[in-house]
This record gives C-alpha cells, structure tokens and sequence, in this order.
C-alpha cells in the first residue's frame, strides 16, 4: 500500500487534471439528480452529475443551462449504453401485472411498450451542452462518439464492475475508470446484465485489482458514505470517489421525506438487489413491495425496461403518497451513515475528515 502523502499527491493531480478544487464526485443518479444537488457539491470543490438516462435532448440542454447558471464547477453528464431490444412474453408480462395489481394500482397491458430516448439524440444533446467529462454506465460509448468526444477535448470516465470490464473500457479510450462495487446503491453499471447479479464484487476487492490492472486514474465508488471510507479508498488506490447515496438526505437532492428517512435508519443488511423495479439488478432498501416481489413464488421480472414500464404506476404512486412501501428506493449498503446535511458540508467533511485520517 502506498504511504497515506501518496494518496494525497495522487488526489490532489486528479484534482489539478479534472479543475476540481476537492476529490468528491457526486454519482450520476438517473432521476436522482437535480441541478440543485450538482450546483451544491461543484460549489463545494467536488464534481456535479446528471444521470441522464431518461432525459430527453432538450432537458439534457435545460440541465445544462441550469447548472451553469448556478455553478462556474465542473460536472458530468452521464448515459447508459443502450441493451438489444428485449424479448417479449405476453404471458410472463401478465403475471407481473397480476402481483402488481396487489399493490393497489391497476397495470395496462401496453404499459410494458415503453420506449427509451433516442440513445443518438442524447449523444448529440450532450456533445452540444459540452461538460468537462462524460460517462458511461452499462457498457462502452461507440469508437465514433468517443472520437468526438476527444474532439471536443471532453474526457471519458468509464464505470466498471469487474477487471475485465476495466481492461476493456481502457482498451476503448477511456480516461479514468470508475470502479463500481457490489455495495452501490440503484442499478450496477455491468456490462452483460445476465452476469450482474453472479459477478458481484465487494468495492475493496475490486478497487486495487482495478488499480493494478490499468494505468489510467481509477474512482472508487459503491458504498462510501463517511471520511473513513474515503480515506480507505485512497489507500487502496482511489484518486478520487464517488457518492451517491452519502448525498441523498441532502435537501437539494429533494427526495420524497419517506425515502430521505428510510435511507437514515438502514442497516447494511437492510438493503437488496433486486430486478423487481426496472428490470435490472439494482439496490434498494428491502421495502415491503421489495421482499415480496423477491421471494421465490414471486413472477419473474420482465427484462428491461418493460420492467420499470410495469411498474410505473406503483412507483408515481408510491412518490405521490409518500409511500416508502411502494417506492422505488434505491440505496447503497452504507446508507445508513448518511447524513441530513446540506451538500457542501458532506463535501468539506468527507475531504477534511478523510486528509486527518491520512496525514
């Protein structure tokens, strides 16, 4: 391991190289994300993010334009890699639909038909608005686009779930990986969603392999939520970390109360992985709807995102009522140490706290 000043030397080039003033980057969360929160941990020293997964062209730009007006800090715009078309089961669907209607809303059948954004039109949106760094989750932007990107002088960060996702993302051009554990909060970002759920690997395991196997900058995310984990993350390799469930008690994060509690009082074990909501593995809070929908004589979830299509009605439903029981909460395993606190104070403690512990 490396002595704690070359942790600190090493974060603070990351720092120098990415116009940050602290090594804390707010995750991405898809819905998650409100310019608001951004504006709050950029202002901070630290990065802003914007999960941009169900947004579409124009409300990418209208972040964007958002974020500028409240912020002169960096931020990342980040996108999934879009999955193959699933196949559909009419049958398997109406099964879902029959346990949901359990759940007080009545699902249509078409309600599976959803259609994502133009995966195309994104790329262009956030070419267009022109962030510092764009990421990927799920996989690898095509060579073309990161062509442009690099064009651009926009730097790529690559989230990975296994070496051999990290190999393959430096292989491709990217300029830091993003090394996501099995303790994150909301959907993991694998590659091939048949092997999320069976290659699951601990961040403090997967961050020094990664570290050791690529000579890019690695960021460390999943499960950090306090200055001890950081600093552990540093030592271990980490130029920088990423946090999205630590932030989510923010008030500018504006989370339903019901969820914001939730995340406060849960244990590590009081958290799942689960396909129940979208489709794909993500981690929740183990709600009532949660640990049913996992049970063995539950259906089987249909495939992403016929999935979160299904499920859209208990989900509005759940957020108008302030129904943690129906909701979608996603949550990391350190959930519990996150604090009700505004942005720019998580930042400064976690940096501050994280230097003491080092030096």
């Amino acid at each position: 391991m490396p002595p704690p000043h070359l942790s600190l030397a090493r974060a603070q080039s990351f720092c120098e190289a990415n116009n940050l003033r602290v090594p804390i980057l707010l995750a991405p969360m898809a819905g998650a994300c409100p310019p608001s929160l951004s504006i709050a941990v950029a202002n901070a020293g630290g990065l802003g993010g914007c999960g941009a997964l169900l947004m579409q062209p124009d409300a990418i730009k209208a972040w964007g334009s958002e974020m500028r007006a409240g912020s002169n800090g960096t931020f990342q715009l980040n996108l999934w890699i879009p999955d193959p078309a699933p196949e559909r089961d009419e049958q398997a669907e109406d099964a879902v639909r029959a346990f949901l209607g359990k759940w007080g809303v009545e699902v249509a059948r078409e309600a599976g038909n959803v259609t994502p954004p133009d995966f195309a039109a994104q790329c262009e949106a956030m070419l267009e608005v022109g962030p510092t760094i764009i990421s990927s989750i799920m996989g690898l932007y095509p060579p073309a686009f990161v062509d442009r990107m690099k064009a651009k002088g926009i730097k790529w960060f690559a989230t990975v779930t296994t070496v051999t996702e990290a190999k393959t993302a430096q292989d491709a051009g990217a300029d830091v990986i993003v090394a996501q554990g099995m303790e994150a909060g909301g959907h993991r970002g694998a590659f091939d969603p048949a092997k999320a759920e069976t290659c699951m690997v601990g961040l403090f395991s997967l961050l020094p392999a990664i570290v050791d196997a690529v000579n890019v900058p690695v960021v460390a995310t999943g499960g950090i939520a306090d200055a001890r984990g950081v600093a552990a993350a540093f030592v271990l390799g980490a130029s920088a970390v990423q946090i999205g469930t630590g932030f989510l008690r923010c008030p500018e994060a504006k989370l339903p109360s019901a969820w914001a509690d939730a995340i406060g009082r849960s244990l590590p074990e009081e958290t799942l992985v689960t396909r129940a909501f979208s489709g794909r593995p993500g981690r929740s809070i183990a709600t009532a709807y949660s640990r049913e929908a996992n049970a063995p004589d539950a259906p089987a979830p249909a495939p992403y995102p016929v999935q979160r299509g299904l499920t859209q009605a208990m989900r509005d439903a759940a957020i108008k009522n302030n129904d943690i029981d129906r909701m979608q909460a996603w949550a990391g395993q350190s959930a519990g140490l996150a604090p009700a606190q505004p942005a720019s104070d998580i930042v400064c403690e976690l940096w501050e706290g994280a230097q003491a512990l080092l030096s």
